[in-house]
């Protein structure tokens, strides 16, 4: 008869900690071996963040809560945070009702749009010559263009204006966006960052037979992305914010951007504390609504500018 003896457990036997396996909390954490998340570092500069973020958000909170006081009561002192006769939508109906809004905003929309457009294709030619393409006089212009980074805005208006009234395109759309086309800084970050895409791609599909503008379409900037992303976004938030050039090109009312609309709409009383938080919210409301949709996109252009080579 065979008898079966059961294996004794080893007494010396000690099992170690099991070794950690990175999940995503920890990859998303972009922690090293053996790194703790909790450390001191990290943690400072965590609540340097949420220093900085509610430093922000405590004006924008400021503005929608007065926007829904009374007026009585977002002007008397002393200034409380929440209304003690309740919140009312008095200052946005007075604003929707004096003012055109949905028909400034469309034309903010519209202005911004074309400018963003064309503003990303002319700018991303321009940077990938100035990158690719060994052409008499490229560093001249590259200096150039760096030069004209430095002009203030504002000393270009008369100028500016003086074209428009030549070519006799004021109180026009292309008035307000022509002279909004030339983004030096632009075709600046956009050059920096063609200049990391690498070249044996580009000589590959040469060798293939593809044109120079064929490689630019197909290769570069489908590589590009993100910072072509980042830039449209950062053209269309300066777009839409600018204010000064589309209040003097225009005086037509139906011509106007928001941003100078919401200026017109004004009270016989003063100033209207509720009323003008109102207008900066409506003003405000589509930029956030393009920032939630495409927040990714901006993260990740912030990352990817050009100079980190990411």
């Amino acid at each position: 008869m065979t008898t079966t003896v059961a294996p004794q457990p080893n007494a010396a036997y000690r099992p170690g900690p099991r070794p950690r396996i990175p999940g995503r909390f920890t990859r998303g954490a972009n922690l090293r071996v053996g790194e703790r998340f909790a450390s001191p570092g990290r943690i400072v500069a965590i609540l340097a963040l949420v220093v900085m973020a509610v430093t922000w958000l405590l004006p924008f909170l400021w503005a929608v809560i007065t926007s829904f006081k009374s007026e009585a009561t977002a002007a008397a002192t002393p200034v409380t945070l929440l209304p003690e006769d309740g919140f009312t939508t008095d200052a946005y109906a007075n604003v929707l009702r004096e003012g055109n809004v949905p028909l400034w905003t469309w034309n903010s929309l519209l202005t911004a749009t074309a400018i963003t457009v064309v503003t990303l294709a002319v700018s991303a030619l321009a940077a990938y010559a100035l990158a690719r393409i060994d052409f008499t006089g490229r560093k001249w212009l590259f200096y150039l263009i760096i030069a004209s980074i430095i002009v203030p805005p504002p000393v270009l208006i008369v100028p500016l204006f003086y074209e428009m009234l030549a070519l006799n395109l004021v109180d026009t759309y292309w008035a307000i966006i022509l002279p909004q086309l030339v983004h030096p800084a632009m075709v600046f970050i956009l050059k920096k960052f063609f200049e990391q895409v690498p070249v044996e791609l580009e000589d590959a599909a040469r060798i293939d037979g593809a044109s120079r503008l064929r490689v630019f379409w197909s290769i570069v900037l489908p590589l590009s992305r993100p910072i072509l992303a980042a830039v449209a976004i950062f053209v269309f938030i300066g777009a839409w914010n600018n204010f000064l050039w589309p209040f003097i090109i225009t005086s037509d009312a139906s011509l106007m951007t928001l941003p100078v609309g919401l200026q017109t709409v004004k009270s016989a009383y003063g100033l209207q504390y509720a009323q003008t938080m109102a207008s900066a919210v409506l003003a405000a409301l589509p930029l956030v609504i393009v920032f939630l949709f495409f927040q990714r996109q901006i993260i990740r252009g912030f990352s990817t500018t050009g100079f980190g080579g990411q």
